[in-house]
């Protein structure tokens, strides 16, 4: 008797295993380009809701801790506290923490506005005129679309040393949840939104992310909607070898999400493009954020408490890649199945306006369902009673880009604690063949202040441009001069302050010399 009950529950864990096997199996293969999937419509609108909580939990829990571990991860014993009405606290205190989100929203009200073709200008001018601050590449495409390039040249990386900053990463989820199991136009509108501040490993950031997003939508299998995702970024990026790596070592360490974390440090962490992250441990390039939002996903393995905390222990940008992280897996669960420890904060907040903006939670789950439903029926969808006629779209590659294309930096000179103010003239000679100098105006945040300076920057003697920067935050120019485009050799850079004014200072922070990689010295 013993035998035979052995017997039979030996074949019923056989069964049991082969038919998980089979259900993955199956699930690979129903998202075939062109299969129809239908959901109910409060599936979906549940989704939406999910991705935005799961967004806003992310950032919050990880908002303390952003850049205050960089090149190291945040180590178990560190406590990350999750107090009772913690999102109100930040809502109310501190609401400039959701930059993540209410960029998010200026995309979502331009579509609520003018619809699904929305053109390109619309966009740009709506964040460029918005009175939130912004940094890195968002600053810079604001700045470029401000004063005369527009989209796309305002993200190129010769127009923006930022382009492969994460800030369109951070940015691109309603891209994802307005393109339910359609991965394909999630990218077409990344394409269009994204280069108005990025370029390659920095576009490909939001481009993945909006992937997942949408993929959230039509399978519950984590590792699926990580890999599956991928194959919307050409196999010749960085992003993609970086994001793929993380994927192998996942294979490799399934149990060790730090062992995965010191490849990425040892592979992947050597930031070329942004001014503030050469030859530092500050990193904000995307690829590795990003890969700290899949070490999460992977390790988090469907547990939404586990996903946001490994995602925020990874360090470096430690609230938006948890927002990311939280609000794919919330897309993926579903609202109603987020654990309750987790939403009551958020419940406390759903009607509460995001700063700089006159949309809640609640009013963004109505638009976002709409926004869904209007563009999955302008892709061969449907729209049946209570369901959802999805056309799935198999992933296809992005087209390929690059940044700083066989550029190395090779040295950077930093002032020293006090910077240097710029009175009158400087000169700098150096060997190279590109330069980023890095400055700002004192009083960086009296908004009162709207005097524009006027800098003469002049390479070997030829006059290469007349910056125009500010004391306003909202317009000022990030980094005062770059040029990536000049011979291999030795270089005078000489910059004259033109209208000097007591009313504040224009610093001078640092310089970085670049050389081509095709230079023999290199």
């Amino acid at each position: 008797m013993i035998t035979k009950i052995l017997s039979l529950c030996i074949a019923i864990l056989l069964f049991a295993a082969c038919n998980k096997n089979t259900q993955q199996i199956d699930n690979a293969i129903s998202h075939k380009d062109g299969a129809v999937i239908r959901m109910k419509k409060d599936v979906v609108a549940d989704k939406i809701k999910g991705g935005w909580a799961g967004q806003v939990i992310g950032c919050t829990y990880g908002g303390p801790t952003e850049f205050k571990f960089c090149g190291t991860m945040i180590q178990d014993y560190t406590p990350i506290p999750w107090p009772k009405d913690y999102c109100k606290w930040w809502f109310t205190y501190s609401a400039g923490l959701y930059d993540d989100v209410y960029m998010d929203l200026t995309f979502v009200e331009i579509f609520e506005k003018y619809g699904l073709n929305a053109p390109i200008d619309s966009f740009s001018n709506a964040y460029a005129y918005a009175k939130y601050p912004l940094w890195h590449a968002n600053q810079v495409g604001r700045y470029n679309i401000l004063n005369g390039i527009k989209a796309p040249a305002s993200g190129h990386w010769k127009n923006n040393p930022h382009a492969d900053c994460i800030d369109f990463q951070i940015e691109a989820d309603f891209a994802g949840l307005m393109s339910p199991g359609m991965m394909n136009t999630s990218t077409e509108i990344c394409d269009k939104i994204g280069h108005i501040m990025n370029y390659g490993d920095g576009w490909y950031g939001g481009v993945y992310v909006a992937a997942m997003y949408s993929l959230a939508f039509v399978s519950d299998n984590i590792h699926f909607i990580v890999e599956e995702a991928l194959k919307t970024i050409p196999a010749q990026s960085d992003f993609y070898k970086c994001i793929n790596d993380v994927i192998q070592n996942y294979k490799k360490y399934p149990e060790d999400w730090k062992k995965n974390w010191f490849e990425v440090q040892k592979n992947w962490s050597e930031d070329i493009g942004c001014p503030d992250g050469v030859f530092v441990p500050f990193n904000i390039d995307a690829k590795v954020n990003a890969a700290y939002i899949v070490i999460g996903l992977l390790y988090g393995n469907g547990d939404f408490s586990k996903t946001i905390d490994i995602a925020t222990r990874c360090g470096q940008d430690s609230d938006c890649n948890p927002a990311s992280a939280g609000g794919i897996l919330g897309t993926m669960l579903g609202y109603s199945k987020i654990p309750a420890n987790w939403m009551d904060n958020v419940k406390q907040v759903e009607d509460m306006d995001f700063q700089y903006t006159s949309i809640s939670l609640n009013e963004v789950y109505k638009m976002g369902l709409s926004h869904a439903l209007k563009n999955a029926e302008s892709h061969g969808g449907k729209i049946e009673n209570n369901e959802i006629l999805i056309q799935y779209q198999a992933p296809k590659a992005a087209k390929f880009e690059k940044s700083f294309e066989n550029l190395v930096p090779l040295l950077k000179k930093d002032f020293g604690w006090k910077d240097y103010a710029l009175k009158d003239t400087f000169s700098y000679e150096f060997d190279g063949s590109g330069i980023v100098l890095a400055g700002y105006c004192t009083n960086d945040w009296n908004e009162k202040i709207d005097y524009v300076f006027e800098i003469e920057v002049k390479i070997d003697g030829k006059l290469m441009e007349t910056v125009k920067t500010t004391v306003y935050n909202t317009k000022r120019k990030h980094d005062l001069y770059w040029n990536y485009d000049l011979e291999n050799k030795k270089h005078k850079l000489q910059i004259k302050l033109l209208n000097p004014t007591k009313l504040s200072d224009v610093m001078l922070r640092s310089i970085i010399v670049y050389a081509n990689k095709s230079n023999p010295k290199i």
